[in-house]
């Protein structure tokens, strides 16, 4: 602590106790417009009812015309606010307060997050004065303010959680993550608890984004009747959501998928737990019933198994070894069955299928992507993609495999780059529409989602930066005149100078691996909508260049370290080497 200087005004840069609870104060008599400016800031942060309290700080007209509701600006510290500017306007007469910040992100009035790359904010709060209530006085109020909520990112993360909705990919049985944001107690506008406003957000519907690569099983207008604000499982777990009219013909078969889609969107919140759902009518009778471990084993993109995963990686001498890292001792490598682990085939890269029957590999010298068996000794057949570009660094990236059994891989021909998709890793292959795959952009690494509908992309442009982004993955038709695209790419980690490596870890949540700019390296979770937490970040670790994280938590993850070899994090412990396995491309399943 120092004993000299002088003292100086600090921004708190923490994150936010998600305990604490902030009670908005209405402005005191004969407030000046500062204590009216700072009053109305903070009494933005409370839970308030319908921010009543924060309404006072308001004209009648501004406080009719306020909707906090339609969207939210984050900002990394609390708004920064300005000495006041006297308006000299006779019709306008007052004082004008600067509001300035950096954006961290937006959520729009659909609940949807966006992360930005740090732009500067700037706004005005103007403040006149009006008669007070007695009519003898004049006291200064807010007669223009920004759009919906301006808020620290502290004090986002203290007032608001995040939690996936569930809809079904197009054309398939699974069930496909749409991150949105609710409030972490009761909502001040629509006065619902946690679980009804979660409900609420899964019957408006998918995201703009995703809208046209899932469906939702609801029928159009379906909402909760009529003055519901508050619903909880009684004392078996289970939980009846009362609907309207909308829903009261659909088929039970249709109804059991309602019922999924609730019982897994309901499963991200760690406040309650629901075991059953059942599904009531508008007269209040009984649609459907449904438990979470059917929902799980009918609709899950990737069903519940009783082993955890093992991760696989390429050896020194390009064969498929299989890690079994479960144990408190992880067990020396062993070769997989198959062409790939005799080393018939030398390797670069790889991917598992998410039922670990089949191995794709790129080649050593990159031009080759080949699939085999890792279950038996079958021929090695064919290559089912080849590159003609002339440096093996420019030819195949690593592939990946979806959950429907697709192989997808990137040509990175400078001459012509393709994206190829190729039918259960045995059809005849399809080029996919990629209309960002231009101007020298590159394709350094690609993880299709299990659900088939999201890819993660590390995209390398002409500036030299490696960025993280998630596109859309778009398919019409069927058999041979199926079209596919990857479309509508969204940059996640925009505060992120460059992304060395990425991993899926379960179905709305990523593993980075990369840095600030002017920071070291850093390992950290992401949502697929950009958003971090404290919690998010990994113990330290150089020079990684490949991560690979499991679908559930069961399992560790593992990364490529360089010179440390291949290594796993194990939760709560720091990362262990293992022995001496040396290699690359360390993958789970996918």
């Amino acid at each position: 602590m120092p004993d000299t200087g002088d003292v100086e005004s600090v921004k708190a840069a923490g994150l936010g106790d998600s305990q604490v609870r902030v009670y908005a104060v209405q402005p005191r008599e004969n407030a000046d417009p500062d204590e009216i400016v700072d009053g109305f800031l903070e009494a933005m942060t409370s839970d308030d009812p319908g921010f009543a309290t924060a309404r006072k700080y308001l004209t009648e007209q501004a406080a009719r015309d306020w909707k906090p509701e339609a969207n939210i600006t984050v900002l990394a510290t609390a708004p920064d606010r300005g000495q006041a500017v006297d308006i000299t306007d006779p019709e306008n007469h007052g004082r004008s307060f600067p509001i300035k910040g950096r954006t961290v992100a937006t959520v729009n009035e659909y609940h949807a997050y966006k992360p930005t790359d740090g732009a500067e904010f700037q706004d005005a709060i103007h403040v006149v004065q009006q008669p007070a209530e007695d009519g003898k006085d004049k006291e200064w109020r807010i007669d223009h303010l920004p759009d919906g909520l301006v808020l620290s990112e502290a004090d986002f993360q203290r007032n608001y959680r995040s939690v996936n909705k569930y809809y079904f990919a197009s054309g398939e049985d699974w069930v496909v993550a749409d991150p949105v944001y609710i409030r972490q107690r009761q909502d001040p506008i629509t006065r619902m608890d946690p679980v009804t406003q979660t409900i609420k957000a899964l019957l408006e519907g998918p995201s703009s984004w995703l809208d046209r690569a899932v469906v939702s099983r609801f029928p159009s207008g379906t909402q909760l009747k009529e003055d519901v604000t508050a619903l909880a499982p009684d004392d078996q777990s289970s939980l009846k959501v009362p609907l309207n009219g909308k829903a009261d013909r659909v088929s039970p078969e249709v109804c059991r998928r309602m019922a999924g889609q609730l019982l897994f969107t309901l499963g991200d919140l760690t406040s309650v737990r629901v075991e059953r759902v059942e599904l009531q009518g508008d007269d209040g009778r009984s649609l459907c019933a449904l438990g979470k471990r059917q929902a799980q084993d009918e609709f899950a993109a990737v069903p519940a198994s009783d082993r955890p995963e093992n991760p696989f990686f390429v050896d020194e001498r390009g064969k498929l070894m299989t890690l079994l890292v479960g144990g408190k001792e992880a067990e020396e490598p062993q070769a997989t069955p198959g062409p790939f682990g005799k080393g018939t085939v030398p390797l670069r890269s790889v991917a598992v299928n998410r039922d670990e029957s089949r191995a794709a590999g790129v080649a050593k010298e990159g031009r080759e992507l080949r699939v085999a068996s890792i279950v038996s000794d079958e021929e090695l057949r064919p290559a089912v993609v080849t590159s003609n570009a002339a440096r093996p660094e420019d030819r195949l990236s690593a592939p990946t495999w979806d959950g429907r059994g697709d192989l997808w891989v990137a040509d990175r021909n400078p001459v012509r780059p393709r994206l190829w998709m190729v039918p259960d890793g045995s059809g005849e292959r399809i080029e996919v529409s990629a209309p960002w795959l231009s101007d020298g952009v590159r394709v350094e690494a690609m993880r299709v989602s299990a659900d088939g509908v999201r890819m993660a992309l590390l995209l390398k442009g002409g500036d030299g930066r490696t960025t993280l982004h998630i596109g859309r993955v778009v398919r019409e038709g069927g058999g041979t005149q199926q079209t596919v695209s990857v479309d509508e790419l969204q940059r996640v980690a925009p505060r992120m100078e460059t992304v060395t490596a990425v991993s899926w870890a379960g179905p709305s949540r990523l593993i980075v691996v990369g840095k600030e700019a002017g920071g070291v390296q850093q390992v950290r979770y992401l949502q697929t909508d950009g958003a971090t937490s404290s919690s998010s970040l990994l113990p330290g670790l150089n020079g990684v260049t490949a991560v690979a994280a499991p679908n559930d938590d069961r399992s560790p993850v593992v990364a490529d370290s360089g010179n440390d070899g291949i290594v796993r994090l194990v939760p709560g412990a720091n990362w262990q080497r293992l022995g001496k396995a040396l290699g690359t491309s360390p993958v789970y399943p996918g």
